[in-house]
């Protein structure tokens, strides 16, 4: 694979996750994975690709590390949330529909009555919420100190200024996570990543030397 196919395979990569990020609020959550999840593989093999040929084994290994923690914290997350929500979901049930059995089929026909909510019913939820969202952000964190040694690789090697910038930017709204800013920071840094791949330029090649043969010196008569 040539420089100028790698540069662009990583960089139609970024646009990808930047659009899933995007898809995510009007999209369904396969539609919205599927497009990230394709536009991850397409940055790592074109980031692997740049890394060879800058001889420069850490440009990948930095960013495939940051991907390997990021995709962990989003499942382990996931888990994490369904299983405490099916944990709590019967508690709950049971202060808002007096009286109900624990038959779901049944559970529409039960008056649901919430005058008896208090905060206690509800502060597990934010506890839990609150945990995730916290584990989120660790995991967030870690995945981005990777992904801006990835990109302050890329910058000292190609020369592109934006890879140094974007790094910033990444570290910032990653830090930023834990509020709603944040994440809109993260997606401009994706969309500024994609931008610097598609300036690199191959570095000029050196002129080959040539073999010169020395000149006897003249004979004397």
């Amino acid at each position: 694979m040539t420089f100028e196919s790698s540069k662009n395979l990583a960089g139609v990569g970024a646009i990808l996750m930047f659009a899933s990020i995007a898809l995510a609020p009007i999209g369904t959550l396969f539609v919205t994975g599927f497009v990230a999840l394709v536009g991850l593989v397409l940055l790592l093999i074109g980031v692997r690709n740049l890394a060879q040929y800058y001889k420069e084994p850490g440009i990948f290994n930095n960013m495939l590390y940051g991907s390997i923690i990021g995709t962990v914290g989003t499942v382990a997350s996931a888990v994490v949330a369904v299983i405490a929500f099916l944990a709590l979901l019967p508690n709950f049930l049971n202060k808002v529909y007096p009286g109900w059995n624990g038959d779901l089929t049944t559970l529409p026909n039960v008056t649901p009555d919430t005058t008896n909510l208090t905060l206690s019913d509800i502060a597990p939820f934010l506890e839990t919420l609150i945990a995730i969202v916290f584990i989120i952000f660790i995991f967030i964190l870690v995945a981005t100190l990777f992904y801006r040694r990835s990109l302050s690789s890329l910058h000292q090697k190609s020369g592109i200024g934006l890879f140094g910038s974007t790094s910033t930017v990444l570290l910032v709204g990653a830090v930023l996570t834990i509020i709603v800013i944040g994440v809109v920071i993260v997606w401009i840094a994706i969309l500024l990543t994609a931008i610097a791949f598609f300036q690199m330029r191959p570095p000029p090649e050196s002129a080959p030397q040539q073999n010169t043969i020395p000149l006897a010196p003249p004979s004397q008569v």
